[in-house]
């Protein structure tokens, strides 16, 4: 049984094994509920429908990448107040502060270490690991 206060996170990425790794980490060590998607689209659309306290976005997707889908979710009232945390293998200069120009909470690099995922992610929202 979840408690009220449990967050829901949504993951997008197209990766199985990184969405497998992130959801048994946040819902083991965090208790979180997680929801996950496979691309950008499913992640625009699910995230419409089930409101997520906060979005675990891949940059690099097939498709719509990342901060496409970030666009389109900004662009909709339904969901512009949800927080977005980048995740990406690919670290550029500069990409950390052109993300946070957009509105993005913050960026965490792959690989991450799967018992701190829940911390970088409670610490960026200003949330609580119970």
């Amino acid at each position: 049984m979840l408690s009220l206060n449990t967050k829901r996170i949504l993951i997008v990425d197209d990766a199985e094994d990184i969405r497998e790794v992130a959801q048994v980490s946040l819902e083991l060590l965090a208790g979180w509920e997680v929801l996950t998607a496979s691309s950008g689209k499913e992640g625009v659309a699910k995230a419409i429908i089930e409101q997520p306290d906060a979005i675990l976005l891949d940059v690099m997707m097939p498709g719509q990448d990342g901060p496409t889908t970030f666009q389109q979710l900004q662009a909709n009232s339904a969901t512009q107040h949800i927080p977005v945390i980048l995740l990406t293998a690919k670290v550029m200069p500069g990409d950390s502060a052109h993300f946070a120009s957009l509105g993005i909470v913050t960026v965490i690099y792959k690989p991450f270490e799967p018992l701190n995922l829940p911390v970088l992610m409670a610490e960026a929202l200003g949330w609580s690991v119970d």
